[in-house]
């Protein structure tokens, strides 16, 4: 919009609170209609990011989410109800977000965000929200948003802590990678699927990255560009710490590595190759897939078990027929009569705890037990999509 005047009254009545602000003001308010925003993730994250670019007026806010809205997601993606379950998440979100504000164009990206769209996607947007959950993506984001020489406004919530900074591709700003070079050993950090995550801390960390990107779009106050804030919500605290850049980057070092998005690069660090068959006593992996967990019952199933080694609560939500259920706490107490002629095939419900319970069994002479990847979930997304997920 190019001045004040073009702003309808209705308009000028909704974001008056902006226009009565020195640092936002008329020409605040115009850069911001004039924005182009991207939030990956329509999640616990995306949620309260997006309807508060919304409400501000971004002109153009994309939503780039695959996924689809499940019950479990209620209790901290507002973006989404419960007429909602089994929907697309970008078709819940766009249908709130315009109704939060009907001046503003909603664009949705049900592709989500991958190795072979993310640069074109990009080139599309200002500047990019990270509301991503998982390890790959995330790091899969921070690459292309800095190939493509976009502003990236990181965000990540754990349990009861939560942390937002701006990787912007300044002269002398990090990146993700200047932080954390690498991603962690999958199975190393849980999942707040695995963990737990407080429904209100997202709203809280997702508000500020919203608040960033209006700073970067309107140019009002400092960007936590090189620097990170984290929060503890147990003890209401909050810490900001100063990022340098680092030289030995494999992004945007002094010799990158990294030139291109290549999707290899941005898979799951687990074992998902199919093991042989027949399968001598070495030979069973620490880990398969659910799929390839499901084959191998399927092809053995008296010698096959799945041991799920999750809470009775977790049972009454979900189960596998057939399944032997112990709880994880009881595992030690019942080595005896678990049987060592058969394959046991662990399961909770993310892969967490069932890997430190298939180590354990090892580790006690156990030999033929196998760490289902992704637990439940994944047999949930994999094998089984009409089971409850949680």
């Amino acid at each position: 919009m190019a001045d004040q005047t073009e702003f309808s009254p209705t308009e000028l009545a909704r974001y008056s609170r902006h226009l009565l602000l020195a640092e936002v003001g008329p020409a605040g308010q115009r850069a911001l209609a004039s924005a182009r925003v991207l939030v990956v993730g329509a999640g616990g994250l995306g949620s309260p990011a997006a309807l508060y670019l919304a409400a501000a007026g971004v002109g153009t806010l994309g939503i780039a989410d695959h996924d689809v809205v499940a019950a479990h997601n209620l209790q901290r993606q507002l973006l989404h109800d419960d007429a909602a379950i089994g929907e697309p998440k970008v078709a819940s979100a766009v249908r709130r977000l315009r109704t939060t504000n009907p001046f503003i164009r909603v664009v949705p990206h049900g592709e989500g965000i991958t190795a072979a769209n993310a640069l074109a996607l990009l080139a599309e947007y200002d500047l990019v929200v990270d509301g991503t959950d998982n390890f790959p993506t995330r790091y899969l984001l921070n690459d292309a948003a800095r190939l493509a020489g976009r502003p990236l406004i990181h965000g990540s919530v754990f349990k009861f802590e939560g942390q937002v900074a701006v990787f912007a591709p300044r002269n002398g700003a990090p990146c993700y990678r200047c932080l954390f070079p690498e991603p962690p050993p999958q199975g190393s950090v849980p999942a707040c699927g695995e963990a737990g995550v407080m429904g209100a801390l997202c709203g809280v960390i997702g508000s500020l990255q919203a608040l960033e990107a209006v700073k970067l779009i309107t140019g009002a106050g400092t960007p936590l560009v090189g620097r990170l804030l984290t929060y503890d919500a147990l003890s209401a605290t909050t810490r900001t710490l100063t990022l340098p850049a680092s030289p030995g980057c494999p992004l945007c070092g002094s010799q990158p590595a990294i030139t291109t998005l290549d999707a290899r690069r941005y898979q799951p660090h687990c074992a998902t190759v199919p093991p042989p068959a027949p399968m001598t006593p070495a030979s069973y992996p620490l880990e398969v897939s659910a799929r390839e967990a499901k084959a191998l019952r399927e092809a053995a199933p008296d010698r096959t078990l799945i041991l799920d080694v999750r809470e009775p609560y977790e049972l009454e939500i979900c189960q596998i027929s057939g399944a032997t259920h112990i709880p994880m706490r009881q595992i030690p107490e019942h080595l005896e009569s678990l049987p060592r002629d058969h394959h046991l095939l662990v399961l909770c419900h993310a892969g967490i705890r069932s890997l430190r319970v298939t180590e354990f069994l090892r580790a006690r002479g156990f030999t033929a037990v196998t760490n289902i990847g992704g637990g439940i979930d994944a047999w949930a997304t994999e094998n089984d999509p009409g089971m409850t997920r949680y």
